[in-house]
C-alpha cells in the first residue's frame, strides 16, 4: 500500500471540487442574455465593461449576471429568459416584450461584457443600482457587487451601503457615464482599484 504524505499542499492532487474551470461556456450562457430590456424599448441603456485580474489583464471566460428593478423601482415578476416551447422543449428565450430584470453575459476574448437594460429606479432609501454576481476562473465562490449609476449625487451620498464604503473605494461601485445612455463599469478582482465586493450572510 502506498502512503501519500498530505502534510503539504504540493503532495496532494486536486479533487474535482477544487477544479474551477472555466466551465461557464457550457449550459449557463443563453442566447440573448445581454438583452434585458425589451428590444426597441425607448429607455434602454447600455452598461458595459471589462473583467480584469489583479495585474489588469482581461478574463476572457468570466460570467457576469445582472439583476435589478425596473424604472419604477419594483422588482420584475415576469417569467424570465429561459422560456421553452411546451410542445418541443426547444429554447424560446425572452418574449421580447416583458422586462425580467435578469441577464447573464459571458465575457469575450478581451474580457469585455455588455448588457442592454432599463435604468433602475430607487428602492427604499437606496440609490438606484443593479446587482452583479461574477463567476470566474480561480474563484471557488462567486463574487457579488453592485453597479450604481451616476446622476443624483444626493441619493448616492445618502445610500446606506455606499456611505459605509471608504471614500477612496466608493468609485469602484459607480459606473462612468459615457453619454448617449451608455455606462462603463469595469470589475477588477484584486490589486489597485479592486472593486468593492459584498458578502451576504
Amino acid at each position: 500500500m502506498t502512503r501519500i504524505d498530505t502534510s503539504s499542499a504540493e503532495n496532494v492532487l486536486p479533487t474535482p471540487s477544487h477544479t474551477v474551470g472555466p466551465f461557464y461556456g457550457y449550459a449557463l450562457p443563453f442566447r440573448g442574455g445581454e438583452d434585458i430590456a425589451p428590444l426597441g424599448h425607448p429607455d434602454t441603456i447600455t452598461v458595459h465593461g471589462y473583467v480584469l485580474d489583479g495585474e489588469g489583464g482581461p478574463l476572457p471566460d468570466a460570467l457576469v449576471e445582472l439583476w435589478g428593478p425596473g424604472p419604477d423601482g419594483e422588482l420584475p415578476t415576469a417569467d424570465g429568459s429561459m422560456r421553452r416551447d411546451p410542445a418541443s422543449g426547444g429554447f424560446l428565450g425572452r418574449n421580447g416584450v416583458e422586462f425580467t430584470g435578469f441577464g447573464r453575459i459571458q465575457t469575450d476574448a478581451n474580457g469585455h461584457w455588455y448588457a442592454r437594460t432599463l435604468r433602475p429606479g430607487a428602492r427604499g432609501n437606496s440609490a438606484p443600482y443593479v446587482s452583479v454576481c461574477l463567476f470566474a476562473r480561480g474563484l471557488l465562490v462567486h463574487l457579488y457587487t453592485r453597479i450604481y449609476l451616476p446622476g443624483d449625487r444626493a441619493a448616492l451620498a445618502a445610500d446606506p451601503l455606499l456611505s459605509r464604503v471608504d471614500a477612496e473605494r466608493r468609485d469602484t461601485l459607480i459606473a462612468a457615464d459615457e453619454g448617449n445612455g451608455t455606462y462603463r463599469f469595469d470589475i477588477r478582482l484584486q490589486g489597485e482599484g479592486e472593486t468593492v465586493f459584498l458578502e451576504f450572510q
